[in-house]
């Protein structure tokens, strides 16, 4: 009993996330929302991160309505100036943040050679640009910390295409690839760069897509699990990246995706 015990303490040692201040970007709804509850629920004391104040309080009041302990940032995670603000306020009030989970995103549909100059630069700039600007602001407190976790929400298409949405597949693949960069720059520092790449899940953003009933039945066929993600299922992979459990893992991609990517 005695051995059982101590067992169970080292598993809840590698995953507890007290006393870290954890910082989700895009997270007053959907997915983003769902990791900050993981993240605060783990122990964290997490800030949640919106352009819509409105928003974004609403979510921060619904967390702390679940007695977790939360407190929100709004900031364009293309603003630089912002950016650097609100990271500066967050280390004032709460310390430097040890946990970056860069989750905004964008996605803008359309025929590739019809898709206008500025709706690709909007959709790289916030899903890609977006995720530099972000680290590099709260990665110079981790870099004295010698301590960070550092989860860049990337996707399956960060190996996979389909139509109609090229400019996000680009940038999904982009942000592959600089998660391993950064994860090469930083390590030295004893900052573990990883990205969670999450399948096909129902949220506001996939609403066009699940409501399509000729796509649902192409995606439940075409994924080796037959059926769409539940958010639920992305938390113990958030968890493993964003914990002592994965302090000798950097520059992977960790899809969550019911073998989607894996299926040829």
């Amino acid at each position: 009993m005695v051995r059982m015990r101590q067992s169970m303490d080292i598993y809840h040692d590698l995953f507890d996330l007290d006393g870290q201040i954890a910082l989700v970007t895009g997270s007053s709804r959907g997915l983003g929302l769902f990791f900050a509850r993981t993240l605060a629920q783990a122990g964290a004391k997490v800030v949640l991160n919106g352009r819509n104040e409105e928003a974004l309080e609403e979510a921060r009041r619904s967390l702390e309505q679940e007695g977790l302990e939360v407190q929100s940032a709004v900031f364009d995670v293309t603003d630089e100036p912002a950016i650097q603000q609100a990271v500066r306020k967050i280390e004032r009030e709460s310390g430097p943040v040890t946990i970056l989970v860069n989750n905004a995103g964008v996605q803008i549909r359309g025929p590739l050679e019809h898709f206008s100059t500025g709706d690709w630069r909007t959709v790289l700039d916030v899903n890609v640009t977006g995720a530099f600007l972000v680290a590099r602001a709260v990665v110079q407190g981790m870099i004295q910390a010698r301590h960070g976790k550092i989860v860049n929400i990337c996707s399956v298409q960060s190996e996979l295409a389909r139509p109609t949405i090229a400019p996000y597949t680009a940038s999904k693949g982009a942000l592959k690839m600089l998660t391993r960069a950064m994860a090469t720059e930083w390590a030295r520092y004893n900052i573990q760069v990883n990205g969670l790449a999450p399948g096909y899940f129902k949220t506001e953003m996939t609403r066009p897509l699940y409501e399509d009933e000729r796509f649902d039945a192409w995606l439940r066929s075409r994924v080796p699990a037959g059926r769409w993600g539940e958010p639920e299922e992305l938390a113990g992979a958030l968890l493993f990246l964003a914990s002592k459990a994965s302090d000798y893992v950097s520059g992977h991609v960790l899809f969550v995706d019911g073998g989607l990517a894996v299926c040829v």
